[in-house]
């Protein structure tokens, strides 16, 4: 079994995982958790959406956060070597991001989403996928102007929700479609928990024999049927090296219910159960590359430290197996 022996994972809680909360999580917790994960070592950290809040009140305090997150005197040293995303899905977010950036306070980078589904595309952005592939293209020299990266995501690369089965095929002409018109990296998505650990092997092998730039590839793995960690293994086999992930396992779509409210949120749940959805944990991925000899440069201590906290500010017991058992034991006198 052959793999990196160094990777990269971004966390994503405080945007993708925050999301599917029906309650409002207070500004200051969102930012307690980014300081903590900056403090834990994480280069790489999504923190808002510029969506319309009508929908998404999440993100209700999508500008605030940003300010107060840069502002933070915990954390100001070490920014200049993080990564600070905001999605951006359609033109009006990527505006509030480049404005936001020219105030001083903005993203490093933001992401566009195409979806190999059109359904599924039109339903995310209210794009078909021409119009969206236009919007993008017309935008993204833009947003590189004002200082920004840009991330393309690739989704339902498994499989889709609406439409079912889907072409792995696709979503490798969409990565080299995002490159040609300017992205800085690439998201593969598996949005639902559709991917199975054979067909991610299969996809990212034939990604990496495609387009030979793995340290431009991100992973993203959904554990709605429980593969997460599966699927990040079989990624690995197939050569990649970058990941994301969610405290305690956190996030799906967006709600539909914030503080006892209906919201559009995403509109009908995908899901059977929309409380059992969720990213892969990444305080059990970070555990199990450090069993397997896999270097994240990331405290790992201070990541379970920050899981248990993150529960108390959800209000439930979440995902993660690793905040409660710990690492194994190396030793007698080390049993966490």
């Amino acid at each position: 079994m052959e793999y990196a022996k160094k990777v990269v994972i971004g966390d994503i809680s405080v945007r993708d995982g925050f999301q599917h909360e029906e309650h409002f999580i207070p500004t200051e917790a969102k930012v307690w958790v980014l300081e903590e994960l900056v403090l834990a070592g994480f280069k790489h950290l999504e923190v808002t959406n510029f969506g319309n809040p009508k929908g998404m009140p999440q993100f209700k305090d999508a500008d605030e956060l940003f300010k107060r997150t840069r502002d933070s005197k915990r954390i100001k040293h070490k920014l200049d070597d993080v990564t600070l995303t905001a999605v951006t899905i359609r033109e009006r977010a990527i505006e509030r991001a480049i404005q936001a950036k020219k105030e001083g306070y903005g993203p490093d980078r933001i992401l566009l989403m195409v979806s190999t589904s059109e359904s599924h595309q039109k339903k995310n952005s209210g794009l078909s996928l021409k119009e969206y592939w236009n919007m993008a293209e017309k935008w993204i020299p833009k947003v590189r102007d004002a200082g920004i990266k840009v991330n393309g995501t690739v989704s339902t690369i498994w499989g889709c929700p609406i439409e079912g089965p889907t072409k792995l095929e696709n979503a490798i002409t969409f990565t080299k479609r995002w490159f040609e018109i300017g992205a800085n990296d690439v998201e593969h998505a598996d949005h639902d928990g559709s991917a199975s650990p054979d067909r991610v092997y299969k996809y990212f092998s034939m990604l990496l024999d495609s387009i030979n730039n793995r340290d431009k590839q991100i992973a993203h793995f959904h554990t709605t049927r429980g593969w997460g960690l599966a699927n990040v293994l079989a990624a690995l086999q197939a050569g990649m090296t970058n990941f994301e992930s969610t405290m305690g396992g956190i996030g799906g779509q967006p709600a539909n219910f914030v503080d006892g409210v209906p919201v559009a949120g995403t509109g009908d749940y995908y899901y059977n159960d929309p409380n059992d959805v969720g990213l892969v944990c990444t305080e059990d991925m970070v555990v199990m590359m450090d069993e397997m000899g896999i270097e994240t440069n990331l405290d790992i201590d201070h990541v379970l430290r920050t899981g248990k906290t993150v529960e108390k500010i959800v209000g439930r017991r979440l995902r993660s197996k690793t905040i409660n058992q710990g690492r194994i034991a190396k030793s007698l006198s080390r049993r966490n």
